[in-house]
Order: C-alpha cells, then structure tokens, then sequence
C-alpha cells in the first residue's frame, strides 16, 4: 500500500521517467566527464582572458617603442639618449660620472 502512494507521487513519475534519467545522465557527463566540460571550458576562459590581458599589454609597449624608435631619428635626440643611457662620448671628450650614496 505505501509502495503504491510513493508510485501515485507526481515527483516520483518524473524522476522515474527514463527521459528525465537520460537527461540528467547527459548533464552529469557533459560537465564533469566530457573532454569539453564545465570546468575544462572555464580553465580555458581564464588562460583566454590571461593572453588577452598579455596581448593588450605588448601592443602598449610596442607602442612606446615605436615612438621612442621614431624620436630617436633625430640625431640630437639619438646623441642624447646614448650619453645618457649607454654612458658613451664623443671621441675627444671626458665623462665623469657622479654617484651620490644614498647610505648614511
């Protein structure tokens, strides 16, 4: 008797409905088991969004140096950068370098 009021329950027609097993037995596989899956796709997205993030900052620095690279075209701009970054001179000339210690 109580078998046949669990069998009468609209829940328990649902839930036994080879369908709706079908069903959830698809869901269960394409997010936990699938090559594809939920959790795979998601790991994907952020490596995605990562290079996209890296992508966006190369294009800025390519940027830059494209600018740096169209300034320095100018010889007294290049002559400037090379004594101050590269420390070099010019054949007849002495450079002295001074560093202050910033240690007390």
């Amino acid at each position: 008797m109580k078998f046949n009021k669990i069998k009468d329950n609209k829940v328990f027609k649902i839930v036994s409905n080879r369908y709706f097993i079908i069903f959830i037995s698809f869901v269960i596989w394409m997010v936990f088991f699938d090559e594809n899956s939920f959790f795979v796709d998601r790991k994907f997205n952020k490596t995605i969004d990562k290079l996209e993030a890296d992508k966006d900052y190369y294009l800025k620095e390519i940027e830059k140096d494209t600018n740096k690279i169209n300034e320095l075209e100018d010889p007294d701009k290049l002559d400037e950068f090379a004594r101050q970054k590269y420390n070099m001179k010019k054949e007849n000339e002495d450079i002295f370098i001074i560093e202050y210690d910033t240690l007390k």
